[in-house]
């Protein structure tokens, strides 16, 4: 009988090991927009919502000029 519990002990702990070394550590993100760029870089877009997202930006005006390029004439 200890024969036997000593055995599962043993295989519990090896799978415990062995659950631990498979999971991924933790990631510590210093910004918001470093989760978000990760989050990003994980995540496939569905070809439908690029093509409706591309079709959207293409409408946008260009930004404005900024203050200092005009003031600075660049």
């Amino acid at each position: 009988m200890k024969q036997q519990k000593k055995f599962s002990q043993q295989e519990e702990q090896h799978q415990q090991t062995a659950a631990q070394q498979a999971a991924p550590a933790p990631m510590e993100f210093e910004t918001p927009e470093e989760l978000l760029r990760h989050d990003a870089q994980q995540t496939v877009v569905p070809a439908t919502i690029e093509a409706r997202l591309a079709e959207s930006a293409a409408d946008l005006p260009p930004p404005a000029r900024s203050w200092w390029r005009r003031l600075f004439g660049k």
